[in-house]
């Protein structure tokens, strides 16, 4: 691009000396000017009319054309209203015609004629350099135009993805929140008819996991309302609880300096220990499951291990693994890094890891041992 934009300087200086020096001069000094019009024509870019001013002299004396046509050509794609362009075409005119005038005695006639051919020398160039100016402004904003077409209709797009994908979110809400709301009203049902203890508290559980699993699909869906409080860090005491009152024998272990955390960090955290203990119930049958929590000045650690199964049943890693790749995603989305495999003594553990903000943010209260409990 410098050597092109070189060449077409060089080019438009040398092209109207090479035209000066072989044109006839009406005067003497007149070719002098002229070169020196030519070579002062880079002026143009820093002011348009600067190269037009350095070729009145030389327009004066008959030669000034071949630099005053580049000058008014600049001038005309420079300009941005034709207001601005008429008065130095009104200069060009005079300073070529005044001497005309001045040496000869020309008839009224040719007087108009001679005018009328200067104005359109000079008129042309600087027309043509304003038709291309307005070529290269409609030429933009047609460029633009297409843009804001291209973007408008990726807007469409979106917004047709958002609408359906918010109408399948309301049809899933619709669907599955109609069934676990009737299941938790039918659990209130029993707990408040029956008058067995063992009943009536398991009756309660199934609504408390019926309401619960309620609110979290609503918020996945992005449907929850505010009403609802989404699991997090304080809810893995009772997830811990209902995991035992299931009959699966759980150690919880925290240590460290408990502080707060992004909301999408406490629910993943949940997820590593609701999932892990999802499958150490399920593929590890009478295994006894260990849940650590450890604050450290940076990061949040949650390790959850399980012992070898007491029964026969298929390993964590005998197949699927969507949940641990869900689990993964989570993680991944919340700023941690996720580890699971088996161990050594044919247990399996998962472990997961969370940044946290270097400066200490507000206090919370621990999760204690003693506040796991059947709710």
């Amino acid at each position: 691009m410098p050597v092109r934009r070189a060449l077409v300087e060089l080019a438009a200086v040398v092209l109207p000396a090479i035209a000066v020096l072989l044109g006839v001069p009406p005067f003497e000094w007149s070719v002098t000017p002229a070169l020196v019009a030519c070579a002062l024509l880079p002026l143009r870019h820093l002011w348009p009319p600067l190269g037009l001013l350095g070729s009145f002299v030389a327009l004066a004396g008959g030669l000034g054309w071949p630099p005053a046509i580049v000058a008014l050509y600049t001038l005309g794609r420079r300009c941005r209203r034709v207001v601005t362009l008429v008065p130095w075409l009104v200069a060009t005119v005079a300073v070529a015609v005044t001497p005309v005038l001045l040496t000869q005695d020309l008839p009224v006639g040719r007087i108009v004629l001679t005018i009328a051919f200067v104005a359109l020398y000079a008129g042309a160039p600087a027309a043509l350099g304003l038709l291309v100016s307005t070529r290269a402004s409609l030429t933009e904003s047609l460029r633009q135009l297409e843009r804001a077409r291209e973007e408008a209709l990726a807007a469409s797009r979106d917004a047709a993805r958002a609408q359906e994908r918010a109408r399948i979110g309301r049809e899933i809400h619709d669907a599955v929140g109609h069934h676990a709301t009737l299941i938790a009203v039918g659990a209130a049902a029993i707990a408040a008819s029956t008058a067995e203890e063992d009943t009536r508290r398991g009756a309660e559980q199934l609504r408390t996991l019926a309401k619960r699993a309620l609110a979290e699909m609503r918020a996945a869906l992005g449907l929850l309302d505010g009403s609802e409080h989404v699991a997090g860090l304080t809810e893995i005491t009772a997830l811990v609880a209902g995991s035992r009152a299931a009959g699966v024998a759980v150690d919880f272990d925290e240590c460290g300096d408990p502080v707060e955390v992004a909301p999408g960090t406490g629910r993943a955290v949940y997820r590593v220990v609701q999932e892990s203990l999802t499958n150490a119930a399920r593929h590890a049958t009478g295994a006894r499951v260990c849940v650590r929590l450890r604050w450290r000045p940076t990061e949040l650690a949650v390790e959850v291990r399980n012992g070898p199964s007491t029964a026969v049943a298929r390993r964590p890693d005998a197949g699927g693994g969507a949940g641990l790749t869900g689990l993964a995603e989570r993680v991944t989305a919340a700023g941690g890094d996720l580890t699971a495999g088996p161990q050594p003594d044919g247990g399996f553990a998962v472990r997961a890891s969370f940044p946290l903000d270097p400066r200490p943010p507000a206090r919370v209260e621990p999760i204690r041992e003693q506040e796991l409990a059947v709710p």
